[in-house]
């Protein structure tokens, strides 16, 4: 059970890193836009453009990397009071209930937008370089696959938990940063000390 998981959390990690690298060519491109425009007074066509479709690639593509490692935003101040078993408990009906429901939806009808973007062959109606994005709108069915495939993964860690009382360990588990900043007398600093000359 562990290793079906982990499985699914390594491709998960695996495609948001991938997608990651959308941040750098986002930078390199505002940087070249801006130096272009305001230095050599040439704007280029292409520059918004692609920097739209860089932003929404990473935004979708980052949904099944934050469920992975467990950093998405939630309210959860009654949440953390609770037990494993009943946290595991709540995760897992919220997941049913509101979750999947919400995926499939967007898996099923991003398949229909992306198979009817390919189908005409689709542009940039609002842009003057006429940019083609039906490659851009099949990142919206793989999202909602990614997603379901890690939310099945997060059904079965509940289920250990409930089993257990213990939550799967993750395959690669942040640090929140309220417990790092309530455990930093307890964090080992390295002592340098000066060579004797």
């Amino acid at each position: 059970m562990t290793k079906f998981v982990h499985a699914i959390e390594g491709l998960s990690l695996w495609v948001g890193r991938a997608f990651g690298w959308c941040i750098l060519i986002l930078t390199l491109s505002v940087s070249y836009e801006v130096f272009v425009r305001y230095v050599l007074n040439a704007p280029t066509v292409w520059a918004f453009d692609m920097m739209v479709q860089m932003y929404g690639a990473l935004f979708l593509m980052a949904g099944p990397y934050a469920l992975a490692q467990d950093t998405h935003v939630r309210g959860d101040v009654l949440y953390r009071l609770f037990s494993v078993r009943w946290q595991a408990r709540v995760d897992f009906l919220l997941y049913l209930t509101f979750f999947f429901p919400g995926i499939l939806a967007l898996f099923w009808y991003g398949w229909e937008i992306a198979a009817d973007s390919w189908r005409y062959q689709e542009v940039s109606w609002n842009s003057p370089a006429r940019i083609q994005i039906y490659f851009f709108k099949t990142l919206i069915p793989v999202a909602g696959g990614l997603l379901l495939l890690q939310g099945l993964a997060e059904l079965v860690r509940c289920w250990s938990a409930m089993r257990t009382g213990v939550w799967m360990e993750r395959l690669d588990d942040v640090q929140e940063t309220e417990d790092m900043l309530m455990h930093m007398d307890e964090a080992t600093i390295p002592v340098i000390t000066p060579a004797n000359k």
